[in-house]
């Protein structure tokens, strides 16, 4: 029976990768395609996942739409997109500014669609996370205003935080050392007797200054710490949920990038050592623990820091990425003159291959870590 358990959810978590990366990458190239359009740019193709074709998914007076065997992205095949064409709609005869906001227009669509997930899931009626600890110091801030080792912090200031930003509960209170904060406290709501307790009560504290913290020793003098869900809920205003959805979809950016780094900085010093990154299989498998140990909402969450990390990587001026298609465009403008089309199409095409071996050499990665052989 557990071996039937486990298979169904391995085909559930396949299933759920295969069609967030299909919509992410469907939303990318949508960008592509609806500028293009909008540009008066003929379309030839709209592929999902990259040749060899596997079939074709309908088609209009001038594009086919089309889906390919290889999962590993998407395309949109524009006339004259090559350098070369006399058709009065071919790509290559756009003016420039047109060109460039055809191929950002691909990474605007991830960077909305991250914000647009990060906003509702910000909009949403939240469950508040609670700051749990063991044990309340002698002599401390937490002892003076009366908490007890089964209490529950769910407020700083009037502020409560749910599943995401659970960690700035310790954060807020690290940043307001020596200040005098409002507490809101739910009475045993760490105590499964006291799970379904909804009243919060406020507790007025005034922290440790920063003279008086140490290793062992916090602003509020409590120890052992744990985040939890609590049975209280709150929703954000409008203004209040953009704000917070914005800030994450920054967030994610910065994150993302500080990562790349460290990918780079690990393919050129150790090149046999495991990256701190994963590919396709290793998502595949972070998008399945997530999906079944944190749900929905946070299966959403991970969606949208994919989406900001597909428009990132996306920047990189690399071919074929849409940064290198960039580049090369800017390198034309800057030389005055195009460069030769075959050159051009052996640059795509070396950068292709360069692309795909290292999404080979980081999965070779990913399939060890699921044997256990690296960590």
């Amino acid at each position: 029976m557990e071996l039937l358990v486990s298979v169904g959810q391995s085909a559930v978590t396949v299933v759920l990768f295969l069609v967030m990366l299909g919509v992410l990458v469907v939303i990318h190239e949508i960008g592509h395609f609806v500028a293009a359009r909008l540009a008066r740019v003929r379309v030839h193709e709209f592929g999902i996942g990259f040749p060899p074709r596997a079939r074709i998914l309908g088609r209009d007076h001038e594009t086919v739409y089309t889906l390919n065997w290889l999962p590993i992205g998407g395309f949109v095949r524009l006339e004259g997109e090559e350098g070369d064409g006399d058709d009065p709609r071919s790509f290559v005869r756009a003016s420039l500014p047109v060109r460039l906001v055809i191929i950002l227009a691909g990474v605007a669509m991830n960077v909305v669609l991250a914000f647009v997930i990060l906003l509702g899931i910000a909009w949403l009626p939240q469950t508040a996370y609670g700051l749990a600890f063991d044990r309340v110091q002698t002599d401390s801030p937490a002892a003076a205003a009366g908490l007890g080792a089964d209490d529950l912090i769910v407020e700083i200031d009037g502020r409560r935080f749910d599943q995401v930003e659970a960690q700035l509960l310790v954060e807020t209170l690290k940043g307001a050392v020596g200040r005098t904060v409002t507490l809101g406290v739910v009475r045993g709501g760490d105590a499964p007797a006291g799970a379904g307790s909804t009243s919060v009560e406020p507790l007025v504290v005034t922290l440790r200054p920063a003279s008086e913290i140490d290793e062992g020793r916090g602003a509020l003098g409590i120890e052992t710490l744990r985040f939890v869900p609590s049975a209280i809920t709150f929703t954000r205003d409008p203004l209040a949920a953009v704000a917070v959805g914005w800030e994450r979809t920054v967030d994610a950016f910065f994150l993302i990038a500080g990562g790349l780094g460290d990918v780079l900085t690990s393919i050129v010093r150790s090149p046999t050592e495991a990256p701190a990154a994963s590919g396709p299989v290793g998502i595949a498998v972070a998008v399945g623990d997530v999906f079944w140990g944190a749900g929905l909402v946070a299966t959403l969450y991970l969606a949208a820091i994919l989406s900001a990390n597909l428009a990132l990587v996306n920047l990189l001026p690399f071919p074929p990425l849409d940064g290198g298609r960039i580049a090369m465009m800017l390198a034309r403008a800057v030389a005055g003159r195009r460069f030769s089309v075959r050159l051009e199409r052996l640059a795509y095409t070396v950068g292709f291959a360069v692309l795909f071996g290292f999404i080979l050499w980081i999965t070779i990665f990913d399939i060890a870590r699921l044997g256990g052989a690296v960590q």
